[in-house]
C-alpha cells in the first residue's frame, strides 16, 4: 500500500532524527519511534542477543515485525506521518554477503511504501553522543550513513538531505519540503 502522507527520517545513529521526531510531535504531529530501538530495549530486558552486534538476522526479523506493526497502526491516518528509520533500510540486514533478502522482508518492502521522498540526516559529529543504546563509534556512524544512503534510491525512493542546523530550522525545512508542489 502506498502512503504519500508516510515520511521517513533516516541516517546514521545520532544524526538528530530522533531529535527532530519530538520536535515534530511536540507541534501535534504523528510520529512513530524507532522500531529498533524498541527491539533492543525488549532484548536487553531479557538478555536475548538478538542485537545489531549478536544474531542479526534475528534482530531483523524483530525489528521488521515491529516496523510492519507500526505501518499498520498508521494505515488510516491521512495526516502527515512521521516515521524515525523504516522498513527499506532493513534490506541486506543480516544477510550473508551477496544473499537476497528474506521473501518477508522483499514483499513488505514492495507492499509497505511510504511517501517516495526520504528525509536523510547526514553524520553531525558536533551532536553526536553515545546512549544506553547507542554504543557506535562515529566512524561506524557515517558508515551506516553511507549503506543507509544508498538503500533508499535502490528501492525507488529519493533522499534529501536534511540540513546540519537547530532544530527549529530543520523542523522548518521538513515542513516546508512537505508543503513544496512535487515535480
Amino acid at each position: 500500500m502506498y502512503k504519500a502522507n508516510f515520511h521517513i527520517f533516516t541516517g546514521g545513529p545520532g544524526a538528530g532524527k530522533t531529535t527532530l521526531i519530538e520536535a515534530l510531535r511536540a507541534k501535534g504531529y504523528a510520529c512513530v519511534d524507532e522500531a529498533a530501538r524498541h527491539v533492543l530495549r525488549g532484548q536487553a530486558a531479557v538478555g536475548g542477543n538478538a542485537t545489531h552486534d549478536g544474531d542479526r538476522a534475528r534482530y531483523r526479523d524483530l525489528v521488521l515485525d515491529r516496523s510492519l506493526a507500526d505501518y499498520r497502526a498508521m494505515a488510516g491516518m491521512d495526516a502527515p506521518v512521521f516515521f524515525d528509520r523504516a522498513i527499506p533500510e532493513l534490506s541486506g540486514y543480516g544477510n550473508a554477503p551477496g544473499e537476497a533478502d528474506p521473501p518477508p522482508l522483499a514483499r513488505a518492502i514492495a507492499e509497505c511504501r511510504y511517501n517516495a521522498t526520504v528525509f536523510l540526516f547526514p553524520p553531525w559529529e558536533a551532536i553526536y553522543c553515545h546512549d544506553d543504546l547507542r554504543k557506535h563509534s562515529f566512524a561506524e556512524a557515517v558508515a551506516t550513513y553511507e549503506t543507509i544512503a544508498a538503500i533508499y534510491p535502490r528501492h525507488g525512493y529519493r533522499t534529501v538531505e536534511v540540513p546540519r542546523a537547530r532544530v527549529e530550522a530543520r523542523t522548518a525545512f521538513i515542513l516546508a519540503t512537505l508543503a513544496a508542489p512535487t515535480r
